[in-house]
């Protein structure tokens, strides 16, 4: 069964945009998780402009399905991972200044460095992902450095399908074949929606984890967060 992970970064964002704790992120969260969310991710990021630190360490008591912190991982992102100690990581090769995710890690020019943070989150117990295109080389060198799994940039297959979804979804058929070949974890997320999800499940059902926060989010405000979740639930049964 592939599980759906609840991103709540666009939550924090709009609390911050007033300050105070409203909306409060982690009734949110656990409300997810009450709703059917089998995961919980959250994103901290250096100008901490939606999830805090705080938040992160807020959030990890109070999480009873899979905590995943994605991110960059500079110094204090490594060491805020070390101390909360979540389900998953995954690592992501964005600026400090980056609005979102737009492109995957190149895995062949980043391997040492890539290899010796496998071996540190492995050695403290946390399973590993890495974010990739569908470039098989990039998902080969993922291999390489240890990872658990790779996370694949779907934005692509989001932008093409309306048009095409056959040629949308085709790389990352292929893309997926081969991270089963290697015998990775396949994840997925980034602007997969109610609209793409099911059609996406539908070629690629061995995915083990989406990560999906600002479709599902916006849903929320017109269908509400239960309904939301269900109807996101569905898309991968």
């Amino acid at each position: 069964m592939t599980k759906l992970s609840v991103n709540i970064n666009k939550v924090a964002t709009l609390r911050n945009a007033r300050g105070g704790n409203n909306p409060d992120v982690t009734k949110v969260a656990m409300d997810c998780e009450a709703f059917g969310a089998e995961g919980i991710t959250v994103h901290p990021r250096p100008d901490e402009r939606h999830i805090r630190y705080a938040d992160v360490y807020a959030l990890r008591p109070l999480v009873k399905t899979e905590f995943n912190i994605e991110g960059y991982p500079s110094k204090e992102f490594v060491d805020l991972v070390l101390r909360v100690k979540p389900h998953q990581v995954t690592l992501v090769p964005d600026a400090p200044d980056q609005i979102t995710s737009n492109a995957g890690w190149n895995t062949k020019e980043n391997l040492s460095f890539l290899t010796e943070l496998m071996d540190t989150f492995d050695e403290a117990g946390i399973r590993t992902s890495i974010f990739v295109g569908t470039d098989i080389e990039m998902i080969e060198y993922a291999a390489k450095t240890g990872a658990d799994r790779v996370e694949l940039y779907t934005e692509p297959y989001a932008s093409l399908y309306p048009n095409s979804p056959e040629m949308a979804v085709k790389p990352f058929v292929e893309a997926a074949k081969v991270v089963r070949k290697l015998g990775l974890g396949l994840n997925a997320g980034h602007d997969l929606s109610l609209v793409n999800l099911k059609y996406f499940h539908e070629n690629i059902p061995w995915v083990d984890e989406v990560s999906i926060g600002h479709a599902l989010i916006c849903d929320a405000l017109y269908l509400g967060l239960k309904k939301t979740i269900e109807e996101y639930k569905n898309c991968l049964h």
